[in-house]
């Protein structure tokens, strides 16, 4: 079989940078064989300007808002947006389906692998069919009020067997609780007992309101409440940050923690004290597109928290590039290793969805994709 021979700059194996005069040899297939050193890879080798890079891992899309481009003003504040995206996200106009497509594209180009793709409906399930890139999809589930409960566990339930039908080498799929701010303690309860069910994902602690929320059910979700009508009279505040009041419902599943913007200290050493597989997922560009602040990154490299990357949607995005996550962690910590968030975006992504088996690293016998990076990225293979 010909193999596929590429020597750059320098080639990052999803943990580390190997440093230059190293070969990376694949099957026409893209399997990884191995890495050689030049003087042992023969001839035939194809020399690229810049880093060699196993494809990146998206941990938080959401694909299915991407005809919502541009339509939310920047820096409104979680429940200014969220209140923006559910009045207009069903307002669709064009070909839905070609919007999808053109972001899905847009990922492709940029050098993403695999993503984990958030899911309200089956929008995506045709595109997903298609098997272009690796899905896990994250059925999401809310409803505030604990007696409707049982009803929007039983729709989220629906729309997971429609995407179970499609599962294999290329798709996988659960259904998570959307946010701390959106789901009853019942819903919780039936979420956390579903079985065969991992990993989980969920908004966390993306605005001070959540924790305000649950420390004194005061400030701005309860006008966002009753802008929509929701009955949160059966919501007790716990006195605690959020992440302490759902985190423990959890105790048998992966979960993955998104946005984290004002996750503070304790909340970390918190978490990472539960019996819970905890991974931490950053989206920069959604938190300065909504917020207008990121979280303490910093922070979390000290506690050794599993990082990854992801770049929410295009509602709250210019791109869906994990490159451009990338360059805007390093516009605001450049004291943290090129290296360090490599490995975020490809092997931490991979092993948190559960496909580090063939993604995220050139590890012999993994299919993760290549990119080249230099100014930006783009993809190889």
């Amino acid at each position: 079989m010909k193999q596929i021979k590429l020597k750059g700059k320098d080639i990052f194996n999803g943990t580390h940078l190997l440093g230059p005069g190293k070969v990376l040899i694949l099957a026409e297939d893209g399997v990884v064989t191995g890495i050689v050193a030049e003087s042992d890879a023969g001839g035939d080798v194809r020399e690229l300007d810049g880093i060699l890079c196993p494809g990146f891992v998206n941990t938080h899309c959401h694909l299915e808002l991407s005809h919502m481009k541009g339509v939310i003003p920047e820096k409104t504040g979680l429940p200014a947006f969220l209140t923006q995206v559910m009045q207009s996200r069903n307002q669709a106009t064009g070909d839905y389906d070609a919007v999808i497509d053109k972001a899905e594209q847009e990922m492709w180009e940029s050098g993403i692998s695999a993503v984990g793709d958030i899911c309200n409906s089956t929008a995506t399930l045709v595109k997903k069919q298609q098997g272009r890139m690796y899905y896990h999809t994250f059925v999401e589930c809310m409803g505030v009020a604990p007696a409707g409960a049982n009803s929007r566990y039983q729709y989220s339930m629906d729309v997971l067997a429609s995407f179970r039908e499609i599962n294999g080498s290329h798709h996988s799929c659960s259904i998570v609780p959307h946010a701390p701010y959106s789901v009853s303690n019942a819903l919780f309860g039936l979420l956390a007992g579903t079985p065969h069910n991992a990993p989980v994902s969920i908004h966390n602690q993306e605005t001070p309101a959540e924790n305000e929320l649950y420390q004194q059910k005061t400030g701005e979700f309860l006008s966002f409440y009753q802008h929509f009508g929701m009955d949160i009279s059966g919501f007790q505040p716990t006195g605690t940050n959020s992440l302490e009041a759902y985190l423990p419902y959890f105790s048998r599943n992966k979960i993955l923690l998104v946005h984290n913007t004002f996750t503070s200290e304790a909340d970390i050493r918190f978490a990472q004290q539960q019996p819970v597989e905890t991974w931490w997922c950053l989206c920069p560009q959604a938190n300065l597109y909504i917020e207008n602040r990121l979280p303490d990154i910093q922070q979390f490299r000290q506690q050794q928290c599993n990082i990854t990357l992801g770049t929410d949607s295009l509602a709250s995005n210019h791109h869906l590039s994990i490159w451009e996550e990338i360059k805007t962690i390093r516009q605001f910590f450049p004291e943290i290793p090129l290296e360090e968030i490599l490995q975020w975006a490809t092997f931490n992504g991979a092993k948190a969805l559960g496909i580090q088996d063939t993604y995220g690293s050139f590890n012999t016998g993994s299919k993760p994709g290549v990119i080249l990076i230099n100014q930006e990225s783009s993809r190889i293979i």
